[in-house]
């Protein structure tokens, strides 16, 4: 499964404004950690500020703060507000042959895995994971790393 661009910046500023209880922090500041466009992080941030997930402070210094319960949010409950995670239903027009519908099954099995696995993986225990591999306590594999912008 592969998340939109906007579901991987919520996440990630959840992750960013729950290790910083009590303060908080600019779209521009968010922004520019991950290399995205403060206009577009914006929208993202007011997504999530009318589901509840953070909440806009006015004024000099203000900026965002984490206003969901970290121990309960789950990055499911992030993802579901920028994209559709359900499964596809069968449909006679493209199950036409017994392959189409096996593959349909498959799929839809995957897709059922990788959301139970985003339901079950908190933003607290994400922050703990994201923690662990900045102290290098855990380390991480080497691979290509790719840009929020592609």
């Amino acid at each position: 499964m592969r998340l939109q661009i906007s579901s991987r910046l919520a996440i990630f500023a959840a992750l960013e404004l729950a290790a910083r209880e009590g303060s908080q922090l600019s779209v521009a500041e968010i922004g520019e950690k991950y290399g995205v466009s403060s206009h577009h992080l914006a929208k993202v941030m007011h997504v999530m500020g009318r589901a509840g997930l953070v909440r806009s402070v006015r004024g000099a210094g203000g900026g965002y703060q984490f206003s969901g319960n970290p121990r309960r949010t789950t990055l499911l409950d992030i993802a579901q507000l920028f994209e559709e995670l359900s499964s596809v239903e069968s449909d006679a027009a493209h199950d036409a042959t017994p392959e189409d519908a096996a593959l349909r099954q498959v799929l839809n099995e995957i897709d059922d895995i990788a959301r139970a696995t985003l339901g079950s993986i908190t933003i607290a225990t994400m922050r703990k994971l994201v923690d662990r591999r900045a102290n290098g306590r855990e380390p991480v594999k080497p691979g290509p790393r790719k840009s929020l912008r592609t």
